[in-house]
């Protein structure tokens, strides 16, 4: 079963995202507190844990949002699941919107490892139905 391993936000731009105890997801606007929230199509980013273990064979101590991961999963591979898939996540329900992303050559990561997942393997999604986010919450696929 797929779940949600940890949530994170960041309060500013371009700074790293922390992991939180749990986010409120908002229609129209996305996470409330995270500095990327508003009215558009990449509300809420998603990331496989088995994207980041990749990285981790050369960066072993990358911490969680390293890669501006809103969502963390496990046992899902999202960026296999085309635009427009739903998932309920927890008590919400997401929409991808955008899968992958272009690359921010200044990326901490990619200076250091000479490659980065998120832009190849992270999704963006819109929520379509509010609630509470936590890590430990399942995540079901509800279809296109």
């Amino acid at each position: 079963m797929a779940s949600v391993v940890a949530v994170c936000i960041s309060e500013k731009k371009g700074t790293m995202k922390h992991p939180v105890g749990s986010i409120e997801v908002k229609r129209d606007h996305g996470i409330v507190g995270d500095a990327h929230a508003g009215n558009w199509h990449r509300q809420i980013s998603l990331l496989a844990s088995e994207s980041v273990d990749k990285m981790k064979k050369v960066l072993p101590d990358i911490p969680v949002g390293a890669f501006a991961e809103n969502i963390l999963t496990e046992g899902i591979s999202v960026c296999t699941l085309p635009v427009g898939t739903r998932l309920a996540v927890g008590p919400t329900l997401l929409e991808i919107t955008q899968i992958g992303k272009e690359c921010h050559h200044d990326c901490a990561i990619r200076k250091q490892v000479g490659d980065c997942v998120m832009p190849r393997e992270g999704v963006f999604a819109i929520v379509l139905e509010e609630g509470v986010i936590t890590a430990g919450d399942d995540i079901r696929i509800i279809g296109a």
